[in-house]
């Protein structure tokens, strides 16, 4: 018996031994792998056991005191640059960029810039888990109970994901975990509860138990119990939700348009004309096939509808004529200036123009706007030309709805639909449906078209409200409150979907509790890391005190 114990002792730690030497390596294919789990959610159940590697790495040494947190933070550089690079990837799909008037150079030297650059300013950030992590773990409280570290780095996780989410154009929520399981549906009906967070806390606590199963023979059975009943037991609530989920609310027909008309065809010459047509015809179409709504995408028609009787009339004669409201995307002045603002304007059946104007709360840092102007005209004049636009657009402050004749719509514009309190504010406002307006030409047929349209998936589980997704060159869809795409038309595919839906009432548990389990997994993260630190300070200065004293 002592000699089976013995054995197994040793192989612990020679486990732990090559792991340590082998800890670049893990982190970087780690990184590397979970990013791409996250992009092709057709092998989204890896996801579940993908970081094993890496956070079997990080768990053995942010608890090694010799391991300076500055090396822990080169760590996370290694893991967290891995990871963003897979995801930013689409950016090598805006080569060329000719429409900005680049040479083929130029359009080199901006796309890698702006691929590695937006992948590293996330990096600098999310590798502040790593030692953030050495510092509670080698607090007095937390280092007496090891089986909470994975549950700690779970909370870190969570917490860094609401802070892109909250921290203005510098955090970009794009690479979230629950994205890769947009294939596995019922691992994400949690978010109808707690939000897409308990999703991310979820996936790293089950990989980080695995993990210290691993690592330690003790907690062995502790490890895999809790592992197997964090995964299964959202597996089942996810199913039976599904299962027992009862679409209530009023039933009508929602299309989206789908021109294949990407921001390269907007400037061409006749191409008002070319893509007004293509749009019309389009909703003609869907008309006849018994749409009570229609819905196109963002800035489809690229220009002030304020400017242009001609194309006021064009778009409310044609509501006219389909009988139905269409929620159109175009420019619009913004109030008290000659300042164009990204907007959706509702053509109604009566030949007017809706008086309430959705102007877009998140514009696109670089495409839409500049951040630190003069700083990138000087030391980077190519990548503040990729904003056409010549100008910055506003970003619109408030959430309005579409209160039509008989149905509350509240629109998203393209980034928006990645915050989810862009879509909580618009159910809070009273939205029946949620129409997402989105022009995703520049990721062309890659998975970044996927990975943005997954975000639309999150946000009607978490609201309980169907979604109608517009996206001029794709992917244009029709998606249940479980996440279920009724209808859906791929990228670079000209056409419509259309499909029943409700107009919903539906209070989500989320929609009552926001995102408390964030602020719970904040609340954990800070307590044990200051009060590890804290306790550190006392302790020194205790020390130190006690031997002046002597």
């Amino acid at each position: 018996m002592n000699e089976a114990v013995t054995a197994s002792t040793t192989f612990y730690e020679i486990l732990r031994r090559w792991i340590v030497r082998l800890r670049w390596p893990l982190l970087i294919v780690g990184g590397l792998l979970l990013g791409l789990t996250v992009i092709f959610p057709q092998i989204g159940p890896l996801e579940w056991i993908v970081l094993i590697p890496a956070l079997a790495v990080i768990f053995t040494l942010a608890a090694d005191k010799t391991v300076k947190y500055i090396r822990l933070y080169l760590m996370g550089l290694a893991f967290f640059y891995a990871f963003y690079l897979v995801n930013f990837h689409w950016f090598l799909y805006m080569y060329p960029l000719d429409f900005a008037g680049m040479t083929e150079g130029e359009s080199a030297v901006v796309v890698m810039v702006a691929w590695m650059g937006l992948a590293l300013f996330q990096t600098l950030g999310a590798a502040a888990l790593f030692p953030l992590f050495g510092i509670a773990l080698r607090g007095k409280w937390l280092s007496r109970h090891p089986i909470l570290h994975p549950i700690l780095f779970a909370a870190l996780w969570a917490s860094l994901e609401w802070y892109q989410a909250h921290s203005g154009w510098s955090g970009v929520p794009w690479a979230r975990l629950p994205l890769g399981q947009a294939h596995i549906l019922a691992t994400l009906q949690i978010s109808s509860v707690f939000g897409s967070y308990a999703v991310t806390f979820l996936i790293v606590a089950v990989n980080g138990l695995l993990a210290y199963l691993l690592l330690y023979a003790n907690k062995r059975i502790l490890c895999g119990a809790l592992a197997a009943g964090l995964f299964l037991g959202n597996l089942f609530f996810g199913t039976l939700r599904m299962v027992t989920f009862k679409d209530e609310g009023t039933p009508l027909t929602v299309a989206a348009i789908q021109g294949n008309k990407g921001s390269l065809d907007y400037w061409g010459s006749g191409s008002l004309n070319e893509v007004l047509e293509a749009h019309a015809n389009l909703s003609r179409e869907a008309a006849a096939a018994g749409a009570d709504i229609i819905v196109w995408s963002e800035t489809c028609i690229p220009y002030n509808i304020d400017d242009s009787d001609w194309l006021y009339d064009n778009i409310t004669e044609l509501a006219v004529e389909c009988g139905v409201p269409i929620l159109c995307g175009v420019f619009t002045l913004q109030e008290g200036s000659d300042v164009d603002c990204n907007s959706i304007v509702a053509a109604l059946p009566d030949g007017t123009l809706h008086d309430t104007v959705y102007l877009k709360r998140n514009p696109v840092p670089f495409g839409e706007f500049v951040p630190f102007r003069e700083i990138i005209m000087t030391l980077i004049p190519p990548l503040a030309n990729i904003n056409t636009l010549g100008e910055d657009i506003p970003a619109g402050e408030e959430s309005v709805v579409f209160d039509l004749e008989d149905m509350t719509v509240g629109s998203l514009i393209c980034f928006d639909s990645i915050y989810e309190r862009n879509a909580f504010d618009s159910v809070k406002n009273g939205a029946q449906l949620l129409a997402v307006s989105t022009n995703d030409s520049w990721f062309r047929d890659s998975r970044g078209v996927w990975m943005h349209h997954a975000q639309s998936r999150l946000r009607a589980i978490e609201t309980g409200r169907w979604v109608v997704r517009s996206a001029n060159t794709g992917v244009s869809s029709v998606i249940s409150p479980t996440g279920d795409t009724v209808d859906t038309l791929g990228a670079l595919e000209q056409g419509y979907v259309i499909g029943e839906a409700r107009l919903s009432d539906r209070v989500t548990v989320y929609r009552v509790l926001g995102d408390s389990f964030a602020y719970a997994c904040l609340a954990a993260s800070a307590a044990t890391v200051l009060g590890a630190e804290i306790s550190w300070i006392v302790r020194r200065f205790s020390g130190k005190r006690n031997k002046d004293e002597s």
